[in-house]
């Protein structure tokens, strides 16, 4: 594969929001498989294109692959290929390869912060949307209106003009995804929470746009289905950091802030509308 086709590959993977890892050979000392400079990209259904060298080397890359992508992280990694008894540095990993030198592969992760999936389309749908995808999220934004979803911009990586629930189910969004839940009505917006429960996704941010009374009839009504052990740690109702503003581009504003503080680590329950709304923090966090 030439280095045009390999960034065109990238490029098009890229653009259906499919993550992936360069592996790039950067340093080489003695024999080895690969000359510095070659790559290869493993995608995170372990897909290969271009190549490092083959062999031992370039199986274990395409497993070190899997790693990266769960972690979303960029990493240098030295090997040392010998198939016999040598001594090994301590930031080595030893390869069974007969080459009897030494290469260092860069794994460089290639992908979004994450993807977020906004269940509704309207005004603060669209302007979170418009807010997300220039901070590298993937956005993918479902719509049962069609009139909706063909009025918005290029904002979104993707428009689905589909049911909330039928979109679920087809898709099932996988574990650890973002999703924001706006819809134009109360029972829509508890069937998506239903759904996800039901189909068992864990949501690494789950954000309902409703009233805290709203939230307490939705909890109640999970718990009464589902039990009262059901995992909903990640549930964020109502949604959004405490900033003040109810315009849908404030209100949008305040969840691509709370997204953020999600991604980062840097939660804090006095910011949250979640845990701040006294009575329903109490609410929430209730023995049941």
């Amino acid at each position: 594969m030439g280095m045009m086709d390999f960034y065109s590959k990238v490029a098009s993977l890229r653009d259906q929001g499919i993550d992936l890892v360069i592996v790039t050979v950067t340093e080489k000392e003695g024999m080895g498989p690969a000359d510095v400079g070659k790559k290869m990209v493993v995608t995170e259904s372990n897909e290969a294109f271009g190549t490092v060298g083959g062999g031992a080397i370039e199986f274990y890359a395409r497993e070190k692959c899997k790693e990266v992508i769960k972690n979303r992280t960029s990493f240098s990694e030295k090997y040392c290929l010998f198939d016999r008894e040598v001594k090994v540095a301590s930031n080595e990993v030893k390869l069974n390869m007969a080459c009897g030198g030494h290469v260092t592969l860069f794994y460089e992760f290639v992908g979004p912060k994450q993807f977020v999936y906004i269940f509704g389309a309207g005004h603060c749908g669209a302007a979170l949307a418009k807010l997300l995808r220039p901070l590298n999220f993937y956005v993918t934004i479902i719509d049962e209106r069609k009139s909706v979803i063909d009025a918005l911009d290029d904002s979104a990586n993707v428009k689905v003009n589909k049911g909330f629930v039928e979109y679920i189910e087809e898709n099932r969004i996988p574990n650890n995804r973002y999703i924001v839940v706006c819809t134009p009505s109360h029972q829509n917006d508890y069937n998506v929470l239903d759904a996800i429960l039901r189909l068992n996704i864990k949501p690494k941010y789950f954000g309902m746009l409703c009233s805290k009374k709203k939230v307490r009839d939705y909890l109640d009504r999970a718990f009464e289905k589902y039990g009262k052990d059901v995992d909903l740690h990640n549930f964020y109702s109502p949604i959004g950091l405490q900033t003040g503003g109810d315009t849908p581009e404030e209100v949008a504003i305040s969840i691509a802030g709370e997204i953020l503080s999600v991604f980062w680590g840097k939660e804090d329950i006095n910011s949250h509308m979640r845990d701040t709304v006294k009575e329903n923090y109490e609410y929430f966090h209730k023995e049941k």
